[in-house]
Order: structure tokens, then C-alpha cells, then sequence
């Protein structure tokens, strides 16, 4: 991954909470969910064939992978200069291709070179000065927007793409506007809109919408089958804008081949498509999500009809930032929170 992908702002200010780097594999595991007792709390790290070490301390592990198809030793090198920081620049990440700050190994000490051979299973050991990067991750839940100012940001994804990003599918009656089974997604979701005025993303945006603000802006959506659009929201995939715009997985792909496929020339060449730097924010938000210690939680969103919803998200994981998200995004899609983002430039 070039440099530029670590000089994106953090997605929230340095004074947030850190995140606990490291977890022994042992204990990554599932457990009940407190305000159901037959539920269980799925985990990012069972799956996991891919696990890396530091090299000074090879009894803990720092994180894993869960290995798909088109993985390369390049592009597992690039994720690990998200997850580490070289110690002796006090945290500020200031990466050269040309001078790595470490380098990798192997069970049998070979040193992995960053090439373009796939990754293989197995464990791996970071040699060279460093820290777990304690960025916090930006969590985000399934939840797609329906209110007044997300209407016009799902129209314009409709009319650019025309078909799933991902799949290529396309509705067979959208010309009777019948679109069920694709939506509109946000890389940057409407509840970040905060954090979108502070690190000053409307820099990015170069068609912005006539109303609803610039984190509403066509160029900050991605039209999905619904199915792929809930994996995209959880980070269960992402787009690499810096490897030729690679579809990568952190989740098993294993049968549906979408993995290390490339997204389409036609819809990458449209001048209203999502900038790579939107891209590369969801793409850096997935690997700290998924490959760091036991990985971000993954929430539960499927509650049956008559469910206390409000107590499963209390009673469940990072209860706080969930329901500060929900809360942000239902507002968002219907009030402008932040008007300052609002103004068409």
C-alpha cells in the first residue's frame, strides 16, 4: 500500500479511548448474548488461517487474517503498516515502500518478500521496532437510511450504477423504478457525519447533492445487493483502491468466488464514482476491524418481531458506541445535524 494510505486523518480524535491490541488465540470464542440466552455473539477470529506475532514475544497473538482468494505477500505486508506503527517515530506513521520499517517471516524463518505470490496459511512474525496501532476502529451496524435527506442520494447511486458493484446484477424492472433486492450503501455512513465535517471530507467530494449535505453526495455511495451491501456495512469486505481497486474479504468467500476479482473498468471510469480516498477510508476501517487482536465484535441485527431491540443492543457488545450509532443515523437520514456540511461549494 503507497504512503498516502496512512496519512488519512483518524476517523475520531486522538483523545478516544484505545482499543486492547492483543488477545492469546485460545480465548477468541463466542459467547451468550445476555438478553438472549439461545443467541450467540459471532466472532471475527474463529475462522482465522492466517495469525501474526511479534517476533520479540511469539506467545501472543497480535491478530489474524481469514484467507481468501488473491490475498498476496504485497498486500498482507500493506495491511500490517495499518495494524503497526514503527515505535521509534512516536506513533506518527510516516511509511516508505522503498524503506519498510519491518519485515516478516515465517515458522522456518524465511523472510516473506512483498511480491505479488499469494499469501499462504500459516503463522507469520513481525521483525523490527514497533506498536499495535490503537486507532480506534469506526465501528458501524446494518442500517440502511429512509429518510428525507437520503432520497436523493439513493436515486442518484440508482441512476450512476445501475447494477451491484460487487455482483454485477442488475433489478429486471427498474424501469418500472422496481429495485428490490439492490441499495444504496454509504462508505462513509450517515452517523460518522461528525467526524466527516472534522477531518474535512467534503475536500473530496466534487458533485455534491442539491440537499441532505456532501456525506450525501453520489460520490459517497455504492449501489449493493442487499445480502453484500450488509456484509460491506459490517466490514466483512472492502474495496483496495490501492491494488487496482481489488474486492477483498475478511470473511469466508470461500464459495462464492467474489474475492480478489476486480471491480469493473466501466464503473470505476464514471466521473461521479466514489473517490479513492472515501475507498481507502472503509478499506483501512476493515483491516483494524478484522485483523487486529480477536477483532471487532460483530453485532447482531436480525431481531424477531417483538424483541426488545433496545435492550439486545444494551446487553450486547460496545453497547454505548451502538446506540450512539443508531440513534446518529436514524437522525441523519432525517434532520441535518452538522448544516455547516451542508453548503453546495
Amino acid at each position: 500500500m503507497s504512503s498516502s494510505t496512512s496519512s488519512i486523518s483518524p476517523t475520531t480524535p486522538s483523545t478516544t479511548p484505545s482499543i486492547s491490541p492483543s488477545t492469546p488465540a485460545s480465548s477468541f470464542s463466542t459467547s451468550p448474548s445476555p438478553s438472549s440466552p439461545n443467541m450467540t455473539l459471532a466472532t471475527r477470529a474463529l475462522m482465522r488461517d492466517v495469525h501474526f506475532y511479534d517476533s520479540n514475544d511469539p506467545s501472543v497473538v497480535l491478530g489474524g487474517l481469514v484467507l481468501n482468494r488473491g490475498v498476496t505477500n504485497k498486500n498482507f505486508h500493506a495491511m500490517l503498516e495499518v495494524l503497526i506503527i514503527p515505535s521509534e517515530n512516536n506513533g506518527c506513521i510516516t511509511l516508505d515502500d522503498d524503506q519498510p520499517f519491518f519485515s516478516l517471516k515465517d515458522t522456518a524463518e524465511n523472510i516473506i518478500p512483498r511480491d505479488d505470490l499469494p499469501l499462504k496459511p500459516g503463522d507469520y512474525y513481525i521483525v523490527g521496532p514497533f506498536v499495535i496501532n490503537n486507532e480506534q476502529t469506526s465501528g458501524r451496524m446494518i442500517s440502511v437510511g429512509t429518510g428525507r435527506r437520503t432520497h436523493g442520494f439513493r436515486d442518484a447511486v440508482r441512476r450512476r450504477d445501475g447494477r451491484c458493484w460487487v455482483t454485477g446484477e442488475e433489478p429486471p424492472s427498474a424501469e418500472f423504478g422496481e429495485w428490490s433486492g439492490l441499495e444504496a450503501a454509504h462508505v462513509v455512513p450517515l452517523a460518522f457525519e461528525g467526524c466527516w465535517s472534522l477531518n474535512n471530507y467534503d475536500r473530496w467530494i466534487t458533485f455534491p447533492p442539491k440537499e441532505g449535505g456532501n456525506i450525501n453526495s453520489v460520490q459517497n455511495g455504492l449501489l449493493l445487493r442487499s445480502d453484500v451491501r450488509q456484509l460491506f456495512d459490517s466490514y466483512g469486505f472492502s474495496i483496495n483502491p490501492d491494488d487496482d481497486h481489488k474486492i477483498v474479504f475478511f470473511t469466508n468467500d470461500s464459495s462464492k468466488n467474489r474475492s480478489g476479482k476486480h471491480i469493473e473498468r466501466s464503473l470505476l471510469d464514471h466521473p461521479e464514482r466514489p473517490p479513492d480516498q472515501l475507498l481507502r477510508w472503509h478499506f483501512r476501517q476493515a483491516v483494524l476491524a478484522n485483523m487486529r487482536g480477536g477483532g471487532e465484535p460483530l453485532m447482531e441485527f436480525d431481531f424477531p418481531p417483538g424483541s426488545d431491540d433496545v435492550g439486545c443492543i444494551l446487553n450486547g457488545p460496545n453497547a454505548n458506541q451502538r446506540m450512539e450509532f443508531e440513534l446518529f443515523d436514524r437522525l441523519g437520514a432525517q434532520l441535518d445535524l452538522f448544516p455547516e456540511t451542508s453548503v453546495v461549494h
